[in-house]
C-alpha cells in the first residue's frame, strides 16, 4: 500500500533533521518532513484521509484505513502551552478526509512566546527507506504532497 502525505500547513519545507527537538531530528518516531509555517493564523489540515486517532491542541495523529500513522506536531515544546491559542476543530475518533480543517493557531504567536513553530509530519514507526518523494526544501501550500509513503 502507498499513500501521499499532504503538507497540512502552508510555510517552508525544512528537513526533519532540521527541527530543533531531539526526538523528531533524529526520527525517533518516524521520518518524515518539517514545515516553518506562515506567521499568522493558519489552520492544519490532515495530511491523509483517516480517523483523528489522538488529539491534542498541539499534535495529532491520523491513522489510514490500513493502520498507517501520520503525526502532525504544531510548534516544538507547544504542550508546554497547555491548548492556549490553539483552537481545535474536531473530535478525536472521528474520520477525516485529507484537507479537513483540525487545528487553528497563530505561528507568530508561538514564535513570540520563545518556541518554534516549526511543524514536523511524521510517518509514524516507518522505515526511512519507505519514503518516496521527500520534499526537503521550498515553499509548500496545504494540500501539497510532502512525501509518498509505500508501507
Amino acid at each position: 500500500m502507498s499513500i501521499a502525505v499532504a503538507a497540512p500547513l502552508p510555510g517552508t519545507v525544512v528537513p526533519l533533521a532540521d527541527v530543533p527537538d531531539a526526538v523528531f531530528s533524529a526520527a525517533l518516531v518516524g521520518p518524515g518532513a518539517a514545515i516553518d509555517p506562515l506567521r499568522g493564523p493558519v489552520v492544519a489540515t490532515a495530511p491523509v484521509a483517516g480517523r483523528i486517532v489522538k488529539l491534542h491542541p498541539h499534535a495529532f495523529v491520523v491513522a489510514t484505513d490500513d493502520g498507517a500513522g501520520v503525526l502532525v506536531h504544531l510548534g516544538i515544546d507547544t504542550v508546554q502551552l497547555d491548548g492556549e491559542g490553539f483552537t481545535v476543530h474536531i473530535t478525536e475518533g472521528v474520520t477525516v478526509e485529507a484537507g479537513a480543517p483540525i487545528v487553528s493557531f497563530d505561528a507568530a504567536d508561538v514564535e513570540a512566546g520563545g518556541r518554534s513553530p516549526m511543524c514536523p509530519v511524521v510517518a509514524l514507526d516507518a522505515d526511512g527507506a519507505a519514503l518516496t518523494d521527500l520534499r526537503t526544501d521550498g515553499a509548500v501550500a496545504a494540500g501539497d504532497v510532502l512525501f509518498g509513503w509505500t508501507y
